[in-house]
């Protein structure tokens, strides 16, 4: 085998492997569940350390009279002033902005 026909293999690997990693980045536009997590809970941990989390993986569908959209839901528990605050989110799972908050 030549070095030339070796390295125009690999390199149409390689090829090959960008435009399959593009397509599959296309069919599932969503951030992934751990990033948006992870950005609720840099939020939260501004205000204090927060002592648990939790986050659904899979979109479920979001309305809320004017805006439809697919949501991940997860939740932040934290103490604060020696009490246990718990919160419930609804972040779009397109672009992880948070949409919902809710104290329990």
């Amino acid at each position: 085998m030549k070095v030339k026909d070796f390295v125009a293999g690999v390199l149409t690997g390689v090829a090959a492997g960008l435009v399959v990693n593009q397509a599959i980045g296309k069919m599932n536009p969503n951030t992934p569940a751990e990033h948006v997590l992870n950005a609720v809970k840099e939020s939260f941990k501004k205000e204090g350390p927060i002592d648990g989390s939790w986050i659904v993986m899979k979109p479920e569908p979001f309305t809320n009279n004017v805006l439809s959209m697919e949501v991940y839901r997860g939740g932040i528990t934290r103490i604060r002033n020696g009490e246990l605050e718990q919160f419930e989110f609804a972040a779009n799972s397109q672009t992880g902005t948070v949409v919902e908050l809710i104290q329990k």
